[in-house]
């Protein structure tokens, strides 16, 4: 059975992969500072993307993402087991993007992957410190610019 101060922990957690969600989606990447600590390490290599520390990956994301029309993190499935102020999760995504169209309607990118994170509880509450990405599987990448 699980304690309150468990549920505390994984509410506060899955309140995490919302932000994380919500921050890229609407293209707020300070907002980043409030999911991850400030040496995070995230790996998004396993689509393309680059590996680095939060302040790469602001910067990237910020170079990259607006070339896209849209985009939604959908975040489900929640695997997440603590150990005291540490935790770790697997969390299954779904990214649809909207490629750049060259005509009419922009074609649909789909990608399926985990989410592969470590967690600690900071002074401001939990945080993300690593990150990295499990593919899963793609449907029409090739569509649109090099991610």
């Amino acid at each position: 059975m699980l304690t309150i101060q468990e549920i505390s922990d994984r509410l506060e957690i899955q309140d995490l992969l919302v932000a994380y969600a919500t921050a890229v989606d609407s293209l707020d990447f300070d907002a980043l500072d409030e999911v991850f600590v400030e040496d995070a390490a995230i790996d998004l290599t396993a689509f393309g993307g680059i590996a680095g520390k939060l302040g790469e990956i602001k910067e990237w994301l910020a170079q990259t993402l607006p070339q896209f029309p849209g985009f939604q993190h959908l975040m489900a499935n929640s695997e997440i087991r603590i150990d005291g102020d540490r935790a770790t999760g697997r969390i299954m995504c779904f990214n649809s993007i909207a490629m750049p169209a060259q005509n009419g309607e922009p074609p649909i990118a789909q990608l399926g992957m985990w989410y592969l994170d470590e967690y600690i509880r900071t002074a401001k509450g939990w945080r993300i410190s690593r990150r990295g990405q499990q593919r899963s599987w793609a449907q029409g990448l090739g569509a649109g610019p090099a991610q």
